[in-house]
Parts: structure tokens; sequence; C-alpha cells
């Protein structure tokens, strides 16, 4: 059976793409900086599962890592809403980003390897705002040929790609998956907007008319897959849903299946996120609608096109 190594693989998107890996009876090596503190990914204790060593920093690997590899999965990369985006912080996710690619790269040279293709993240940061006034409402969906954006998250995904594009000329198959807000009852975005809802209340981000291109896990993880499986994918990808919302339709959504009617939606204004979230309230309030006809065109089907099917797999 073929080997996926999986940079990142402890994360909330890592954790489901190995359980979706071994139940397709892959094998999987997940590189950990510190092999004695690894953490297995959700129920699986098998064999089947491996850990190896990376020190990004350093610029080592496990070589046997490289060479038992069938294919690269390359998720690593610091958490971008975990922090306020202080310069050093800023610099934290740009080298997590640029230096693991980079380790990749230099790895795939000097090491014997029959790696076939190369997998990597990226995110719709790479666009900039709709083109409409003020930045709200669905604008012309952006597309894969659209050029990045010039502010911290654009730049950021540009340099994020461009460290790994560099394994093309090694003659392996590259495959860039621009992902938008994933839903998954582990982690991420969805477990933050729950929180106030805790208490009967919808927080809409600011006017709430931002469009939002969310992704179900599920079929995040099948298109991580078909990445693996369908030879004729290669380049940029947007892994998006076909029906992106605005924040005040997502917040609603979730409020009446958590709630029922029985909740208060409440306006955060856009210059109290500025104060709180400093220059991260770009993202937060900027509206990018992204096209996902591309990968569709690949032949691939959403489980969960509408957000709320997804939701209601989520949370019912």
């Amino acid at each position: 059976m073929q080997t996926i190594l999986i940079t990142g693989g402890t994360g909330t998107i890592g954790k489901a793409l190995t359980k979706a890996l071994l139940e397709k009876e892959y094998d999987v090596i997940i590189l950990t900086r510190n092999i004695q503190d690894k953490e297995l990914p959700g129920p699986y204790h098998t064999s089947r599962i491996n850990y190896a060593t990376w020190n990004i920093e350093k610029q080592t690997i496990d070589p046997d890592a490289i060479t038992k590899a069938d294919y690269i999965i390359h998720l690593a990369g610091a958490g971008v809403a975990e922090k306020r985006w202080t310069k050093k912080r800023k610099q934290e996710i740009i080298n997590s980003r640029v230096d693991s690619g980079k380790l990749i790269v230099d790895s795939l040279k000097r090491i014997p390897n029959n790696v076939k293709a190369v997998i990597s993240a990226s995110a719709v940061g790479w666009y900039g705002p709709d083109p409409l006034s003020a930045g709200e409402g669905r604008g012309e969906a952006f597309e894969e040929d659209d050029p990045a954006d010039e502010t911290f998250p654009g730049t950021t995904c540009k340099q994020w790609e461009e460290s790994i594009e560099p394994v093309t000329r090694l003659g392996k198959r590259l495959v860039l998956l621009r992902t938008g807000i994933v839903l998954s009852n582990e982690g991420g975005a969805l477990v933050e907007f729950i929180k106030p809802l805790r208490f009967g209340v919808a927080t809409i981000l600011g006017s709430g008319k931002q469009i939002i291109s969310w992704i179900h896990i599920d079929d995040l993880v099948r298109i991580y897959i078909a990445a693996i499986e369908n030879s004729t994918m290669k380049g940029v990808y947007n892994a998006v849903a076909p029906q992106p919302v605005s924040n005040k339709e997502l917040i609603l959504q979730l409020a009446k299946i958590k709630r029922g009617r029985f909740f208060v939606p409440i306006h955060i204004p856009s210059f109290i996120l500025k104060i709180g979230l400093g220059e991260m309230s770009i993202e937060v309030l900027k509206s990018a609608t992204v096209s996902c006809s591309k990968i569709q065109v690949e032949g691939f089907t959403f489980l969960y096109p509408s957000l709320e099917a997804a939701l209601k797999q989520l949370l019912m």
C-alpha cells in the first residue's frame, strides 16, 4: 500500500485527513518536531501510523520519511487566527510556511525518493476583497488565475506557494489547495462562532454582508484524497463549497440550528473588531466570493454544497 507523508498532521485538517487515509488503507507518516510528544490523530492507534522527526528552523528531516513516501501532503503552518498580528507573529506565520516548503524542496533534491506528487495547503487569503464598494456583497467570484492581494494575507499566500513550487522542476506533480473557512466540530471558525450562542447571542461581525467562502471538513479531506488519486490534477484549485454565504447568513443559520428561536442577533461594530483584532480584522471583515468551478470540472462532487447541509451534518 502507498505511503502518505503529512506535515501538520496533528492539526484539525491533519487529523481528519489521517483518519480518512487509514480508512482507505493508506499508510501514513506524520512529521513532528518532537517524536516523544506525538499526538495520535483521532481514535486510531495503529501500526499504520508512523512518526518521523523534522526541524524547520534547523532545516533537518528524517531521510527515511522521504524515502518511504509516495505522496507528500503539506499542511504545516502557524495558525493565522491564533494570536494578534504583531510584527513578530506575522514573521512566524510567514517563516512557518516558507521555511517548511523550502525544507521539503531541498529534501526531495538531495534524498533519493519515489514521491509522485506534493499536495500543499494554501488559503483564499490569496485574494483581495470583492470588487464592490465598501467591500460588501457578492462580486464576480475569484478564480485561480486572479493575482495575489497586496495585504499581509495575500503576500503570505504568495510566498507560501512560491516556496513549494520548485518541486515541479524536480518532476513532481504539484497541487495547491487555496482553502476557505473550514467548518469542523474539532476546531477552527465554527467552534468560535458557536461560543456566544451558549449565552443566546448570535454575534454578526461588522455589517454581516461580507461573503465567506467556506468548506465542510469532509469535503476538504476528499479534495486532498482526490489530489492524490487523480493524476490529472495539477496546479492551483480553490477548496471552497459552491455556495458562499454572508457572515450574517452563516451566523443566523447556525443560531437557528443551535438555539431555535431563542437567540438575540447582535452586530459587533467594525471599529470594535479593528480595536480588538488589529490588522487581523482585515480578514474578518473582508468579503471574498471564491469560485470552485475548476475543481468541479475535474469531476469533484461536493457532499455538502450548501451551508444548511453542512451545518446540519455537523450539529444535528
